[in-house]
């Protein structure tokens, strides 16, 4: 994420000044630095695109160092261990909370998601992000309840794919799989393959979310009922399932839609 906003800002005309830990990797930036405080003590803004395990302490360490009236951006995918580090910021500073649904690989951020967690003055918090990311659509949501959507967002979702590319891996003619697949089938791996593309470190700090536990538990029993139902012969109740499972969807969502919308997303990819 640190090319992605490294090129954002300097497109926006910003002077970048841009700091790695690994000093073997090409920072493109309008200036690079070789030190973490020499990078932060005097730009208006500094964005942490850090692990989140790592960034509390870089949060503390870099906080007293920042110039009066700087802003502190954080982004990571789990707010309960960053948040309340962000809170303990010297006054001086202005700390912003923010979490893009967006990876590296997008053109764009116009249109786009951006989680916003207040932490001391959330207008200003809310104005000044609207500010850098003008053109994207801004939720407004505490920390716990960040945490608890973020869970089925991606927990769930990086879950159920790593396990279905685990399986993906270990089949041997996975080239005659793919000849014979259909449309869910090419979807559904371009996710799972997609997901593969993160680093291990961050699959890993979002399916550790603890609120993933509960979603985590009601899809594995999920699983084995209709698996244990349908190798049963119990035909009537898997088709119950399916039918209150489509009735509740189709409360908020136009299901023959979703379908079409499908075969026009992988229409496009096999183009």
């Amino acid at each position: 994420m640190g090319i992605l906003f490294t090129k954002y800002f300097a497109d926006m005309g910003f002077e970048v000044t841009g700091h790695d830990i690994d000093n073997q990797k090409k920072v493109r930036a309008s200036v690079k630095s070789d030190s973490l405080i020499g990078s932060i003590l005097q730009p208006d803004y500094v964005l942490l695109c850090t692990p989140t395990k790592a960034t509390p302490e870089i949060i503390r360490l870099i906080s007293k160092e920042m110039k009066r009236g700087a802003f502190l951006i954080e982004i990571s995918s789990e707010k309960s261990k960053t948040v309340p580090a962000l809170s303990k910021t010297p006054s001086k500073i202005n700390p912003i909370c923010i979490h893009p649904m967006f990876g590296p690989g997008i053109k764009k951020i116009k249109g786009r998601n951006i989680i916003c967690i207040p932490i001391k003055d959330a207008k200003m918090e809310l104005a000044t992000t609207k500010k850098l990311f003008p053109g994207a659509n801004f939720v407004t949501i505490d920390s716990t309840e960040h945490d608890k959507k973020i869970a089925l967002i991606l927990g769930l979702t990086h879950l159920m794919n790593l396990a279905f590319a685990n399986i993906l891996a270990r089949d041997e003619t996975i080239t005659l799989t793919e000849k014979m697949s259909g449309t869910t089938f090419k979807a559904q791996k371009i996710i799972a393959e997609s997901i593969l593309t993160e680093t291990p470190e961050l699959i890993n700090t979002i399916i550790s979310n603890p609120e993933l536990r509960k979603y985590g538990e009601e899809f594995w029993r999920d699983i084995g009922r209709l698996l244990a139902d349908s190798q049963e012969g119990k035909r009537e109740d898997v088709m119950n399932y399916v039918k209150a499972c489509q009735e509740k969807i189709s409360k908020n969502v136009d299901l023959n839609k979703s379908s079409k919308k499908l075969s026009t997303m992988v229409n496009l990819i096999d183009k």
